[in-house]
């Protein structure tokens, strides 16, 4: 699912939204715009409080085929085949960095990244979550746009930032990062606070074209 996924999202242009099959979809995630995708989103105040990196559990192999999420993020997004060791370690491919137009072709120059970063995300109400919830959201393989290999560069300098703060390098990637930060905050049921909704409105207010679809995150299950 993980590779049919990424396969779809790295056949369009990074203008383009790629929602996911209206009749997989939950029948409140209609496609909405952008803007109204923002509006949707709860607003709330963050807290840190209590966070930790370790309170969500990286990386699983939850179908228990040698291959943890990381690597199924590899292999997924690799525009060419990956090379790939019997233990299931991607060493090679070649892979597109949206967040600053770079192809790599070695896999240690790279980050699988949280859209939502970890820390944000725990901000915004994971912090209440389960470990079980937590670990399903650190592991999201369902939907393409929770996690995404990009330049360790780009990843870092971004850190657990929230785009009130950081934006991609890349201006033609800001309507995509937005699109797919907003859907996954729907997704996960994640709130945004004041200063964050005004810049995914003002982002918003430029990307007339995106829409957003997604499918709530329920019981997660292997993909």
């Amino acid at each position: 699912m993980r590779a049919a996924l990424a396969a779809a999202f790295l056949a369009l242009p990074l203008t383009s939204s790629s929602p996911a099959s209206a009749a997989d979809a939950d029948p409140v995630a209609l496609p909405m715009t952008l803007k109204q995708a923002v509006a949707a989103l709860p607003t709330a105040a963050e807290s840190r409080e209590g966070y930790a990196r370790s309170r969500f559990h990286l990386w699983t192999d939850e179908d228990r085929d040698g291959c943890d999420t990381r690597e199924e993020v590899l292999i997924a997004e690799s525009r060419t085949p990956a090379a790939v060791t019997a233990d299931c370690k991607v060493t090679a491919g070649q892979w597109f960095s949206y967040y600053d137009g770079e192809t790599l072709t070695q896999s240690r120059a790279l980050d699988v990244a949280h859209m939502v970063p970890l820390a944000e995300a725990w901000d915004s109400g994971a912090g209440t979550w389960s470990a079980e919830r937590r670990t399903a959201y650190a592991n999201d393989l369902g939907d393409y746009r929770s996690l995404v290999a990009v330049t360790a560069r780009s990843n870092r300098s971004k850190a657990d930032q929230d785009p009130a703060e950081w934006q991609p390098l890349l201006a033609d990637a800001r309507c995509t990062y937005t699109t797919h930060w907003v859907a996954t905050k729907l997704r996960w049921g994640l709130s945004v606070d004041t200063a964050e909704r005004k810049a995914l409105r003002e982002l918003a207010a430029g990307c007339g074209q995106e829409t957003v679809e997604y499918e709530p995150a329920g019981s997660h299950r292997p993909v």
